[in-house]
């Protein structure tokens, strides 16, 4: 898989972020044998864009620990319904196929990476 740091190719999108869609979510995510972060996001969301760089950090400074995804909601709206996603950026973790945290918001890189070191 290719990686590219605007544009999702071939699963991914930034470095180290997986791309994942409705029909990619179980086995990107459910499946997955390490804890997975859900990035819930829409292009026009300006607080989704504004936790993706921070995202892209946690990603490669906890490679091995958790994935991180990130998922387009207008692209992809099945996930969330399923999920009950209502508001974005959402993050929800995913341990052994099932959600065991959320979040709801735009938070500082530290606070979204402890809260993902505690959660897991």
């Amino acid at each position: 898989m290719r990686r590219c740091a605007r544009y999702a190719i071939s699963g991914y999108v930034g470095m180290g972020i997986l791309n994942v869609t409705d029909e990619t979510f179980d086995a990107d995510v459910k499946e997955s044998s390490i804890p997975t972060v859900v990035d819930f996001w829409a292009e026009w969301c300006g607080p989704c864009r504004q936790i993706g760089p921070s995202l892209e950090e946690i990603a490669n400074e906890m490679t091995g620990l958790v994935n991180i995804a990130k998922i387009n909601v207008d692209e992809n709206p099945n996930t969330p319904a399923e999920l009950g996603v209502r508001g974005i950026p959402a993050l929800f973790i995913f341990k052994g196929g099932e959600p065991i945290a959320s979040k709801v918001g735009a938070a500082p890189k530290a606070v979204l990476k402890k809260w993902i070191q505690d959660s897991i």
